[in-house]
């Protein structure tokens, strides 16, 4: 979706039927919005959810920066730095970034993602 203005309410954005989370460990589920993508198709912002469960993640040509809404998480990164997030976590995985989220609780994020030229 492409709009030169918009405005949402984070917790009462509907989002799609959530579908089976490609890298999860433990079957869970997974739903996502974008809610703006610039032009260029170079940097878009959206809502995620997830239900609990444990799965891998990569950052592979592209940053992310994301604001917890609601649920809890333990991230584990690649060289075995714990984070704990919770509501009002601000938290950046940048390109490159690899880890292990165990998803406590139904969660939901508002993110932004900056893709990197090919």
């Amino acid at each position: 979706m492409t709009e030169s203005f918009s405005a949402h309410h984070i917790d009462a954005l509907e989002l799609p039927e959530g579908v089976l989370k490609p890298t999860s460990l433990t079957g869970q589920l997974e739903s996502f919005t974008d809610v703006w993508v610039s032009a260029d198709a170079g940097l878009e912002t959206g809502v995620w959810e997830c239900t609990p469960g444990t799965f891998t993640a990569t950052r592979v040509g592209y940053d992310e920066i994301a604001h917890i809404v609601t649920g809890t998480a333990t991230v584990t990164d690649s060289h075995g730095v714990i984070s704990e997030l919770a509501p009002g976590t601000v938290f950046v995985t940048p390109e490159g970034w690899a880890g292990t989220w165990v998803v406590h609780e139904p969660m939901r994020k508002n993110y932004t993602i900056r893709h990197h030229a090919s």
